[in-house]
């Protein structure tokens, strides 16, 4: 039969099922093969923190979702299109999110009466009628695959891993992606297990060739490739981009990178690339924790390298005082925290945006620090490298702040010509530096900065640590005086750093009733909603931060020409709080600690209430 192609825009796809499913797998690839294609896309991963909750669980659940199009993508999507759900409890805890009329693609063998139970279900909702509403395609995805695959070398239980590629094969019929990249990619990874490769190619190929034949699927969909600037592009997570980011910048440095770090959710992957870059001149320590970790960086810090360290919240809390003892001894340092959901261990693999205040504020004494948040996966990169270059500039550690979404999230990014990234000059005194009072550690050029004399650099021998220092000697000084002209100075070099900040892009008109004011992940979210509420004729822009502390020196000229201004969160209103300081007039807050990105709609909806 002769099938109907649909040509769509956008569409949003979200696979779900056990942790064991291989759900991030199945998301990951179809996410390579639509950038392929040419679509933009955003996606996001949401799994348990368990490594392994009792199987047919709702807490054992893991989902992947992305969205992609033909123009541009700016979010993982609000509500799936499709629905993937290899078990009950998947679609237990995914249904209320799938838009009415939405796809439903269930492996019916699943559906036991024993994973009915363990998921809630009072009956088989896959025939009772209760998802009416919703186009459903029930197909028993294990029972073909172990009738395609009844020849093969693999146990019973192997043949039942394969079903996601199923799913896949499906999923890229329906939406007409290409099977070939997967089918390498297959090869590759189970090079030393060609039976495996082959099995998993011939499950994806019977789920591409169900979806060709059956009578159940009728549709299938097409997005044409995104208009996006001419340039190499390749799908970067968030993390995988601050390491390329970190290199990038010691590279421009001239510099050796050094990364002392401790595994953390969801920052380990940063520690993993960076790991595998020893031929660009990275050094790698896994430290035996964060302590362990931040401490090292500095002392490569103080021997001249590139240093940085990574973390989530848990692991900053943990290393405040050795932040106290980089911005007092003033050596370069990028510090990574890549947030979760908190306190405590919190919710690991869950996102928050709640350690704003803890990077701005959270250290003993009047200890400033620069801090910059990305807005999205491809721009860790650009403020990775920013970071590492304030760092050098100013002799001073940098905070940057990303999020789980960001840091695992996906999309598109366009690969630099290294030769268009700014430059970063590092000097190191010589013998020369030494006057006849000897050398002076803590004298300042036109930043601020102090010397970055190298250790065992004749003549120019130093004291270092984190007793206060006397200003220009570096000698350990008590003087009340002296204390307050350190402190000074470390808050003017920092404040010195928005001198450097371009002036603030704004979405929309430059004055007007409603102003939405975001910082890092929630970006996408508030850009959806704004342009929904500007082609609705409502005046409303959106400015985002990325440099957190200091402000843009701009920042209070542009919210002056708005009436009311609307900060959406995912905390409880950390930058608000700054804000309100800052700019002493009330704002309007859209606060969620659920562990999950704002939809936008969750924006419009409160972008409305505000305008009446």
């Amino acid at each position: 039969m002769t099938k109907k192609v649909v040509r769509i825009n956008e569409a949003t796809i979200r696979f779900a099922g056990d942790s064991g499913d291989g759900m991030q797998l199945t998301g990951t690839r179809f996410t390579e093969a639509t950038a392929i294609v040419g679509n933009d896309l955003k996606t996001i991963p949401n799994y348990p923190s368990e490594i392994r909750a009792p199987l047919g669980t709702l807490a054992g659940v893991s989902a992947f979702q992305l969205m992609f199009g033909s123009t541009r993508v700016f979010t993982p999507g609000d509500m799936p299109d499709t629905l993937v759900a290899m078990n009950p409890a998947a679609l237990k805890v995914h249904l209320r999110d799938l838009k009415k009329g939405g796809n439903i693609l269930a492996n019916s063998n699943a559906f036991t009466d024993k994973n009915l139970k363990m998921a809630g279900w009072e009956a088989d909702p896959l025939t009772d009628g209760s998802l009416e509403g919703y186009t459903v395609y029930s197909m028993e995805m294990s029972k073909l695959v172990g009738k395609a695959l009844e020849n093969s070398d693999l146990t019973s239980k192997g043949i039942e891993r394969t079903k996601n590629m199923f799913a896949l094969g499906v999923l890229f019929w329906m939406y007409n992606r290409p099977i070939q990249p997967t089918e390498d990619w297959l090869r590759k990874k189970f090079a030393k297990n060609p039976s495996i490769a082959e099995a998993n190619i011939l499950a994806m190929k019977t789920g591409y060739n169900y979806g060709e034949t059956t009578e159940i699927f009728t549709t299938s969909y097409s997005v044409d490739k995104a208009e996006l600037p001419k340039g190499k592009y390749r799908n970067i997570t968030g993390n995988v981009a601050v390491a390329y980011g970190l290199v990038a910048a010691a590279k421009k440095a001239g510099k050796e990178l050094f990364l002392g770090s401790y595994p953390i959710t969801p920052a380990s992957e940063i520690l993993h690339t960076l790991s595998g870059l020893r031929n660009y001149n990275v050094k790698t320590f896994q430290a035996e924790d964060e302590i362990a970790g931040i401490s090292a960086a500095i002392g490569a810090a103080y021997a001249g390298a590139l240093a940085c360290t990574t973390t989530s919240g848990p692991g900053m809390a943990l290393k405040t005082e050795a932040i106290g003892l980089a911005i007092i001894t003033e050596l370069p340092l990028v510090i990574v925290n890549v947030q979760r959901g908190g306190p405590s261990t919190g919710m690991p693999t869950k996102m928050e945006q709640s350690d704003l205040l803890q990077a701005v504020h959270g250290r003993n004494s009047d200890a400033t620090i620069p801090v910059i948040a990305p807005l999205d996966p491809a721009d860790c990169f650009d403020c990775a490298f920013e970071a590492a270059r304030i760092a050098l500039k100013y002799m001073t550690p940098v905070i940057l702040l990303s999020d789980g979404y960001l840091g695992q999230g996906s999309g598109p990014w366009q690969i630099p010509d290294p030769k268009s990234l700014p430059e970063i000059k590092v000097s190191h005194p010589d013998s020369s530096a030494r006057t006849e009072a000897g050398f002076m550690p803590y004298s300042r050029d036109a930043n601020e900065a102090r010397p970055w004399a190298l250790p065992g650099t004749p003549g120019l021998e130093h004291r270092i640590g984190g007793l206060e220092k006397e200003n220009i000697t570096g000698m350990v000084s008590q003087d009340a005086e002296n204390h307050q002209i350190m402190t000074d100075i470390r808050a003017r070099k920092v404040q010195n750093i928005a001198n450097e900040i371009p002036p603030s892009e704004i979405f929309g008109e430059s004055k007007g009733k409603v102003l939405v004011i975001g910082w890092g992940s929630t970006h996408g979210s508030i850009h959806v909603a704004v342009a929904r509420a500007q082609k609705n004729g409502q005046s409303v822009s959106q400015l985002h931060l990325r440099w957190v502390s200091p402000f843009p020196p701009d920042l209070k000229a542009i919210c002056d020409n708005f009436d009311e201004l609307l900060i959406p969160e995912v905390n409880m209103g950390q930058l608000a709080l700054l804000l309100k300081a800052e700019l002493i007039r009330p704002i309007h807050q859209l606060n969620k600690v659920r562990g999950e990105p704002f939809r936008a709609s969750e924006i419009e909806e409160k972008i409305n209430e505000i305008l009446g």
